[in-house]
This record gives structure tokens, sequence and C-alpha cells, in this order.
């Protein structure tokens, strides 16, 4: 008797949970497939009629090349958030138990700041004869303004500057649990240092890195907002493509259509790191 109310409780302690994702992830999901498989009116809304003219579209060249574009620059700005956010995380690791105290309010403190008004402090930065032009011309590195905004550069800066934190935290968490006498141990059997990092570090920080490239990569395909307000017109981004079409053409199937479609890529994008990771490191994020 007692056991069968230990579970009745344990099911109803996990019963809001399960309306929570039916209501606000189930339902939205399996509206938005709906939706991308059902006709534009021709005034407002949709039609119940079935079509697959939706995805057809997907394949015109245009729309291609936005989906060529975003991985474009999810992979460069997920490289170079790399390059940047693992040895920072690593080395931040290694710092004293104040020292990473201090580290980790510095890299929350931007969090505190709306991301739109960081990212507005960049134009300021990159405008013509702007303080990065300045710097530049009084250093005598280049002899006229650069003009960096409405860059392809820009935006790549602005992706760099958002999602750098997610790739340091996730990298800090795994090498502070890293066992470092194994490190030592493998440099006393007279492993190189990088063949001890290759061999030994990099083994133990790999749930970190992965998890670090998903929560990085991912957005970065999606955050259209950071295309307009750095790149202007001139990068268009998938997300920016399902703006245009939801608020600009109203096509809602049309812009369904592309959200399922980046939703499909995002997956297999997952479920690839996961098959590299092993399908451990990556449990809580799928």
């Amino acid at each position: 008797m007692n056991t069968r109310k230990k579970k009745q409780g344990y099911w109803l302690t996990l019963l809001p949970l399960y309306l929570f994702t039916i209501v606000f992830v189930g339902a939205p999901l399996v509206y938005v497939v709906v939706l991308s498989f059902l006709q534009r009116a021709e005034t407002w809304g949709v039609t119940g009629q079935f079509t697959l003219q939706n995805y057809r579209q997907i394949f015109q060249p245009v729309y291609l090349q936005t989906f060529v574009d975003s991985l474009k620059l999810a992979f460069l700005s997920t490289a170079l958030i790399t390059l940047i956010g693992y040895p920072f995380g690593y080395f931040m690791a290694k710092l004293s138990p104040k020292g990473k105290k201090r580290m980790t309010l510095a890299l929350m403190i931007p969090f505190w700041t709306n991301s739109l008004i960081r990212l507005y402090g960049w134009i300021i930065i990159f405008r013509a004869n702007g303080p990065l032009d300045q710097l530049l011309i009084a250093l005598r590195i280049v002899d006229q303004p650069l003009k960096l905004l409405y860059t392809y550069p820009a935006v790549v800066v602005g992706m760099v500057y958002a999602l750098l934190q997610f790739m340091i935290f996730a990298v800090y968490s795994s090498a502070e649990k890293m066992d470092w006498s194994l490190v030592e141990a493998a440099r006393d059997l007279g492993a190189s240092p990088i063949t001890a990092f290759f061999t030994v570090t990099l083994k133990q920080t790999l749930p970190g890195l992965l998890s670090g490239i998903i929560l990085t990569f991912i957005p970065s395909m999606g955050l259209f907002f950071i295309a307009d307000i750095l790149g202007g017109n001139k990068v268009v981004l998938v997300g920016s493509l399902i703006q245009d079409q939801l608020v600009k053409a109203h096509n809602t199937p049309f812009a369904a259509a592309l959200a399922v479609v980046l939703m499909l890529m995002t997956t297999l994008l997952i479920a690839l790191y996961r098959k590299i990771a092993g399908g451990k490191e990556l449990e809580g994020l799928v």
C-alpha cells in the first residue's frame, strides 16, 4: 500500500512537468508542423487545403542560399568561439577559488544588461570614425576609416560576443572536474605538453566542448536580430527570412515550413554530436 502511494505521489509530482511540456512545447510544435502543410489564403490567414508547395518553395535558389549563408556564419562563429572560449574556460578552471568567483562575476555582468543595448554599443564602436577607427588610425595601422558597420565581419563579431560565455562556462564546468593527476602522470611518463593535452586533457573536457558547440552553433542559426542590427540588410539569415515572411509578406505557412526545416537541421546536428560524444555528454540538452 505504501509503495502504491509513493508511486502515485511520484506521478503527481511529474504531472505539472508533463502538462507544461505538452502545452508549451508539444502543442506549438505540432501546430507549426501542421501549419507548414497548409495553403496561404489570398488576403489573410490560411486555408484548410493540404499542400507541399511551401516546402518546394524552399528549394528555390534564393532561399537555399539563405540556408547556406546561415550555416557558413554558424560554422565560422562557432569556430571562433571555440578558439577563444576553450582556452579561456580551461585556464579559468585553474584559477584560485577567489579568482574563479571574480571571473564568473565578470562573465555574468553582461547578462545583466539587455542584449540589444549591448549590440548598439558595437554600433558606436564600428561606425565610421568611431572609437575603433580612431584607435587604428592613431596606431598607424590604417590610413582611413574601415567602415566596419553593416558588414559581414561586424555580424561575426556580434555573434561571438553574444555567445562566447556559453562556450566558456561549458568548458569550465568540464575542466573544473578534471583529474589533474592524470595529466601529471602523462607528463611523468614522458609525454610532451601537446601530447598530454590531446590524449588526456581534451578527452576529459570533450563533454564541455561539445556542449559549448551545441549551445553556440544552434542559436547562431537563428539570431537574426544580430544580423539586422550589425549587418543591416546585407546579411540575411534564416531567422530574418522567417521574420520577413511573418511580418511583411504575412505568409505564415511558408514561415512555418522554414521553421520546420531549420528545426530538422538543428536536430540532425544534435544527433550527430550525440553520436560523436557517445550519447552521454549531451543527455541534458535534448
